[in-house]
């Protein structure tokens, strides 16, 4: 287990090298740079900015500043965020990001275990085709649609939630089901066809011939070894989650990470969106690393593999 672990995260770190190269690279290949604005600066100004940050030095010796600097932690100073790190950035609206994110995928569980045991359960009947429908449209909603809607209905005609802002509990509220609905839905459709083919399974007809109740042969039986796909989808969907919290937090005006992410692109702070792009894919690696430290605790043959 040790030797998977250490192998794993030597990956991850190869991982997270090629993505900081890539960017780093396409970031310099790209037309403009971060200081081109309509009314351009005078030559003496751009040639003091670009020596300030590094910027007329020869790739190769940025590229090696860059990764030098990345193995300390150190992301470097924002360009448009005037005295501010981007460590400091982070620091500061990561937080709100992954409890945004954690929220989300909770909600996302909390709602499609049961409808996917549900629809599973009672196949082709009334519950399951609704089921499927709340899948559907979770699906087919983008999120500025859904953010959008649950504003006008629970905070300006019915008044019950906040409309934006962050830091008391309603507010989170509204932003949780809008990021939350499209891995609910998509959960809810890999649990229902999962738990299907494992009732169709010659163990579960075992278990039902030797007469136990069909709570304990779905819950002790199907639903454990329905959970291996399910936990294939986890890590990169809370990934997904957090990054996909770009726009809704720019729709609910949520200080998070992904608010300073668009604007970094708007005003190509290169910096910025090197060190937020890193944390994304660090969040990624660790996730499914750590949906495959679950794997051997729900299989126990994936543990003696």
């Amino acid at each position: 287990m040790l030797r998977f672990l250490l192998r794993r995260t030597l990956y991850g770190l190869v991982v997270l090298w090629v993505v900081a190269t890539l960017t780093f690279v396409l970031l310099r290949v790209l037309p403009g740079g971060p200081f081109d604005s309509e009314r351009r600066l005078p030559p003496e100004v751009m040639v003091n900015i670009e020596s300030k940050y590094h910027l007329n030095e020869p790739l190769p010796k940025q590229y090696s500043r860059y990764l030098t600097a990345l193995l300390k932690a150190d992301l470097g100073p924002s360009f448009k965020f005037i005295d501010r790190d981007v460590k400091d950035i982070i620091a500061d609206t990561f937080p709100v990001s992954a409890l945004l994110g954690v929220l989300a995928l909770s909600f996302a569980l909390a709602v499609s275990l049961p409808l996917g045991l549900l629809a599973a359960t009672f196949r082709n009947r009334w519950i399951d085709r609704a089921c499927v429908f709340l899948a559907t449209l979770g699906i087919s909603l983008p999120n500025f649609v859904l953010g959008a809607l649950l504003i006008w209905i629970f905070s300006l005609k019915l008044g019950w939630l906040q409309a934006a802002r962050w830091g008391q509990p309603s507010s989170a509220v509204l932003p949780m089901i809008t990021l939350g609905a499209m891995p609910c839905a998509q959960l809810t459709y890999l649990l229902r066809s999962s738990l299907l083919e494992t009732l169709n399974e010659d163990f579960i007809r075992t278990a039902r011939a030797k007469g136990l109740r069909e709570p304990v042969v779905l819950f002790k039986h199907a639903v454990r070894n329905s959970l291996i796909p399910v936990l294939t989808l986890l890590g990169p969907l809370f990934a997904i989650v957090v990054a996909g919290s770009f726009v809704v937090e720019f729709v609910f005006a949520i200080p998070g990470m992904g608010r300073f992410f668009i604007t970094a692109v708007t005003d190509r702070d290169y910096p910025l969106i090197m060190g937020v792009t890193v944390v994304y894919t660090a969040i990624l690696v660790c996730a499914n690393l750590m949906v495959d430290i679950l794997y051997s605790v729900v299989d126990p043959r994936m543990r003696a593999h």
